[in-house]
């Protein structure tokens, strides 16, 4: 997470430090300290090598500021190194083994196939690697400096960091520290360490032969479906009757159905009561609820010989030992710091944005914010600012989903019911008229007001994570259904359903 660069030198403290584009020493006398401490100054310190901070550190750069970047850890982030990168690698891995189960309907005798994970995991590592290099080298050409260790704020009287006992400053200091996987302690799930995150599942070295998830989010639903797909017998415990529960109740219900439709266990209204370790694995005892029963019945179950207990129950923002206390910056009750429109926190010359921000914690959100506070400091770019709107998601589950815009949950609290009108259909591709295993395709647009402008577009089914960022361009734009009725079909293909919809 915390990585810097810095960036080229100022050649003097005599130069204004409105001119500089080059980093440079700050020679100060301490009174209590006849030493001098020596504090290098950038026009743009980041805080963090991931997806925000290296973005808006080659943008500043670009635009001509002096920039420098500190990360702890590998380049890239979460994303690249524990992330949307290599569970993008292990999901395209979960697609080859469905699409094995369809080979016979399609004519094709494969005999038997074997599935190497260590094979998998070597090439999934190795692209990461050179993915962080590619990254170094693109930090080394825009003549942006990296420092490798953790940021921590000083008590200067103008903002300050200190990694590895060296100071560093600048006129635009941005946050950009991420997140990472909440962690269960024994004290509240005796047991809980046993576990691992998100993080820990890019480590197991073999295909656990018996999974337990705990988690309704969408990582949570990628886990499973990836490890239940690839071989691992999974189960899946949320607390409440569905997954998926802040996206489109259409969306939730038919995740949920998929879900146990391709052979996921399933635990509703349940929660992980203790975990233990035995000869043969983990022993995970959860207790469920009834909720038809007015007397709060609870049963007690376990599940034996568990390989792997897999916690993704939430993430929360990175600022341990960043002492952002020392900055004064204001943060939410879950420790976000908290940010205006234009990132601004709460401290002058002090920005954040991406997952420490809490809102939109997706990678091309981090990026663009970056690039945009770059354009707004160091071209001048006032009004640059994200707009967070109408933000597509994808989430690859089996099959994929793609959503965009409000639900219809959220149309209707926001415009009223009146106000709003559904349009929704339901079929099986045609990939999969000929299979034996079926997966539906499910498509809903939600518009609002006389002229049905589209407010909202969800859809799961083969092939969703691809065709969704079209159609978040139209609705972007404006586009209402009356748009989408003049656009031609492209037959035959599931994305014509959204072009056909009455």
């Amino acid at each position: 997470m915390l990585f810097v660069r810095l960036g080229r030198l100022l050649h003097n403290m005599s130069v204004p430090l409105a001119l500089p584009r080059h980093g440079g020493i700050i020679r100060r006398s301490m009174a209590s300290d006849p030493a001098t401490t020596e504090t290098t100054r950038f026009d743009l310190l980041v805080i963090g090598g991931g997806s925000g901070g290296l973005a808006g550190a080659r943008r500043a750069s670009e635009l001509g500021a002096s920039t420098a970047v500190i990360e702890s850890h590998k380049l890239g982030g979460t994303c690249v190194n524990v992330g949307c990168v290599p569970k993008k690698v292990m999901w395209n891995a979960a697609v080859h083994a469905e699409y094995l189960h369809d080979h016979s309907d399609y004519g094709f005798d494969v005999g038997n196939v074997r599935f190497s994970w260590e094979a998998l995991k070597a090439k999934r590592d190795a692209y990461v690697g050179h993915l962080n290099r590619i990254y170094r080298n693109n930090l080394d050409k825009a003549k942006i400096q990296t420092i490798h260790g953790h940021a921590r704020f000083t008590n200067d009287p103008e903002p300050t960091v200190e990694v590895n006992g060296k100071k560093y400053t600048a006129a635009h200091i941005l946050i950009a520290t991420g997140g990472q996987p909440t962690v269960l302690t024994d004290d509240e799930v005796p047991g809980g360490s046993l576990g691992v995150t998100s993080d820990g599942f890019f480590e197991l070295e073999t295909l656990p032969k018996r999974s337990v998830i705990v988690g309704a989010g969408y990582i949570a639903v990628e886990m499973a479906g990836i490890l239940s797909t690839l071989g691992s017998k999974t189960s899946l415990i949320i607390r409440q009757t569905g997954v998926l529960r802040n996206f489109d109740s259409f969306i939730s219900t038919n995740c949920t159905k998929e879900l146990q439709n391709s052979g996921v266990d399933l635990w509703k209204n349940s929660e992980v009561k203790s975990v233990s370790k035995t000869d043969k694995g983990l022993e995970v005892t959860l207790v469920t609820k009834d909720p038809e029963k007015k007397n709060n019945e609870e049963k007690i179950s376990t599940i034996q010989e568990v390989d792997c207990l897999l916690w993704a129950i939430g993430r929360q923002p990175n600022t341990n030992g960043l002492n952002i206390g020392e900055m004064g910056l204001d943060t939410d009750e879950r420790g976000h710091i908290i940010v205006d429109e234009f990132q601004n926190t709460s401290r002058p010359g002090v920005y954040a944005v991406g997952d420490v921000c809490g809102k939109a914690l997706l990678t091309p959100v981090a990026i663009a914010a970056g690039r945009k506070l770059a354009h707004r400091l160091f071209e001048g770019k006032k009004d640059s600012k994200l707009d967070y709107s109408s933000i597509p998601t994808v989430v690859f589950s089996h099959p994929p989903i793609g959503t965009v815009g409000l639900t219809e949950e959220e149309a209707i609290k926001l415009r009223g019911k009146e106000n709003v009108k559904i349009y929704k259909t339901s079929f099986t591709p045609m990939y999969h008229a000929i299979t034996s295993r079926k997966s539906l395709c499910i498509m809903k647009l939600v518009c609002e007001g006389k002229e049905e402008k589209v407010v909202g577009l969800h859809m799961q089914g083969l092939g969703c994570d691809e065709m969704l960022q079209g159609f978040a361009l139209a609705i972007k734009m404006g586009a209402t259904k009356a748009d989408f009725d003049k656009t031609v079909a492209i037959h035959p293909t599931s994305s014509e359903e959204f072009v056909t919809m009455r």
